[in-house]
């Protein structure tokens, strides 16, 4: 896949990640990135704008690399981590969510991300992006079914905890522990076969007219939240 941006292909430099090509504008100013490339034999081709904009037509700054696709990690790695914190999105789609969610995750020391396999974002070059170099720092698992998934982390010791409007608030939910938070769907939430797995069901109270945040927000908030009374 493609990643860019200067900051990305910076991050991806410092993290060691193995890159088999780099498209470089030919009046690219940033000469220590061209610098750093070539220190590490990476193969470079300068380009034209319009021949940079084919490859990605948002802004990627005049630098693309060509990097292996996302490896997933294997969920069965954190099954039996003392104190473990995952947090698990139930079909979230929008790419730029999934990068800030787990951007949020990294930030907070949570253990694992976990996506389910089909109707979900992915790990692609939006997400990379977004997340802002975190993917070098987090795990994420991609998982075939959510519900079977979450059985076997309770028969491994996790509580669930979900997010849902008819919850409790999420400031009285306890966190300790080894827990897997779910975050829903941008539209509908958490599906009805995650739902009845939850063993807790955490909302965020609203004083304002909307009755809901975005996904990567609400992440945000119980996620700090869980790390404080984990601390």
């Amino acid at each position: 896949m493609y990643i860019y941006g200067k900051n990305v292909a910076r991050e991806a430099i410092e993290n060691n990640q193995k890159i088999t090509k780099a498209l470089i504008y030919k009046d690219f100013s940033d000469k220590n990135l061209i610098s750093a490339l070539q220190n590490l034999k990476i193969s470079i081709k300068f380009c034209e704008k319009f021949e940079l904009d084919r490859v990605a037509p948002l802004n990627h700054q005049g630098i693309i690399l060509s990097v292996p696709d996302y490896e997933y990690a294997d969920i069965n790695d954190i099954m039996n981590k003392e104190n473990a914190f995952i947090v698990m999105l139930d079909h979230i789609e929008d790419p730029h969510n999934l990068g800030a969610i787990i951007r949020t995750c990294e930030a907070a020391g949570v253990s694992l991300v976990v996506i389910p396999k089909d109707r979900c974002a992915t790990v692609n070059e939006t997400v990379v992006r977004t997340s802002a170099g975190a993917l070098s720092s987090i795990n994420v698992s991609m998982v075939t079914n959510l519900a079977q998934t979450i059985r076997k982390l309770k028969d491994n010791g996790f509580w669930i905890i979900g997010t849902d409007l008819e919850g409790d608030d999420y400031s009285k939910i306890d966190y300790k522990g080894k827990i897997c938070l779910i975050i829903g769907n941008e539209g509908s939430g958490m599906s009805n076969i995650v739902k009845n797995e939850c063993d807790f069901l955490a909302t965020i109270p609203m004083n304002g007219k909307i009755n809901s945040l975005n996904a990567s927000v609400a992440t945000g908030i119980i996620v700090f939240e869980a790390v404080k009374q984990r601390r």
